[in-house]
């Protein structure tokens, strides 16, 4: 009974981490999501919930390495991947913003809150090889972080 409890109290502080971290990411990143879902017109919801699909949370070495949060390609100095560097996050959080405001779907969809629309949007336009199942996870991770 002992061990069962111990192995309960393991389980139950490692979700408590888990939680925490999450909350960690969205908390230091929605304030300016914000401000970039108001200039852009793209939902924060949106903004957030690709970033932290795409860093695993701020947990991606293109994250903590490259000031990567979106996957985006391109060139940098700093190791061989073909991911691009930025000089911080809010640089990444911002080419992300420029790069959807150039697509065809963009006018269409700015100002509108319906994130499924920009999730198939952006996963359409070559984002992802994947859309459909994109789309999905994009939806499942909004839902645990409570977006």
């Amino acid at each position: 009974m002992r061990n069962f409890i111990r192995l309960l109290m393991i389980f139950i502080l490692f979700f408590s981490l888990k939680i925490s971290a999450q909350n960690s990411y969205i908390s230091q990143y929605k304030a300016f999501a914000t401000e970039l879902s108001q200039e852009f017109g793209i939902p924060t919801v949106v903004i957030l919930s690709i970033a932290y699909m795409e860093t695993g949370g701020g947990t991606s070495s293109a994250c903590k390495v490259l000031n990567n949060h979106f996957g985006m390609t391109g060139k940098n100095d700093i190791n061989s991947s073909r991911f691009k560097s930025f000089a911080d996050s809010k640089a990444s959080y911002r080419a992300f913003c420029e790069w959807v405001s150039k697509r065809k779907f963009y006018e269409k969809l700015k100002g509108s809150q319906d994130h499924n629309n920009w999730f198939m949007a952006i996963a359409s336009s070559g984002y992802s090889t994947k859309p459909a199942e994109w789309k999905q996870k994009l939806n499942l991770v909004r839902k645990k972080v409570g977006l």
